[in-house]
Parts: structure tokens; sequence; C-alpha cells
């Protein structure tokens, strides 16, 4: 029977970047578990499912629309080093507050007295392309 929006899905998944680089994948952990069609997965995958069967295996590419949205500059700032503890390292995350409230940023640079930090998503900007399969 064909999957339809609402369907509980469980799935293998690889996902990668269009250079090949794998960026996440269910191997060897137990399948991802989803409602196909609603907004706990990333739109191009959640959407991918409905139509597919048990045992079906597809490969989607996803853009960043329906990914991780596109990259946007004015969410990487810089912050004086001051501001974070001393042992501050590009991939640290720290919760920084907005006047739009609390964002999580990722460290990108360190350089002298300045951390630059980014608040968009590590994949935004990015097209990514899915391999799954249906696993119930």
């Amino acid at each position: 029977m064909a999957i339809s929006a609402g369907d509980k899905v469980r799935m293998h998944y690889t996902a990668k970047l269009e250079d090949g680089t794998v960026v996440d994948s269910s191997e060897g952990k137990d399948p991802l578990e989803f409602d196909a069609g609603s907004d706990q997965l990333i739109p191009g995958v959640s959407n991918a499912v409905i139509g597919m069967e048990m045992g079906e295996k597809k490969t989607v590419t996803v853009s960043p629309e329906q990914g991780y949205g596109e990259h946007h500059a004015e969410a990487v700032q810089q912050v004086e080093k001051s501001n974070f503890p001393p042992e501050v390292k590009v991939g640290d995350m720290f919760k920084a507050v907005t006047p739009g409230g609390e964002v999580m940023v990722r460290v990108t640079e360190v350089d002298g007295d300045n951390v630059t930090v980014d608040a968009n998503h590590p994949l935004a900007g990015q097209t990514l392309i899915f391999d799954m399969e249906i696993v119930e």
C-alpha cells in the first residue's frame, strides 16, 4: 500500500552533499521514524515518501528551499571574544539572545579579539541528495 500524508513511516537514509560527502545516515542505527508530509523533517524528505511503498528505494535531490533554507549572510556576525569562554573554538555552539528571542549560533572563526558566529543551519544553502529505503 502506498504511503499517504500522515502515515507513520520508518526509513533508512543516507544524506549527501552534491560532491558525494555523506553528512548524515541511519546506517548502523534504528530507522528514522516520522509522519509523512509533516514538519518533523525537512519538506523535501517528508513529502518525498508520499506514494512510496514498503521496501521501495528512492533517491531524491532536495533544494535549499525544501531543505534547510538559503544561507543568510546577515546571520553571520563578529562578536568580541571577551563575550565567550577563554577556550572558545571553531565548531562550538552557543545560545545567543537577540531582539527576536534566543537562537543557536555556531562558531566559525576565532581571530584575535573577535569570534565569528553563524546562526544559519550548517546545511543552509546546500542541495542535498537523499538515498531512502522504506522499511515500515
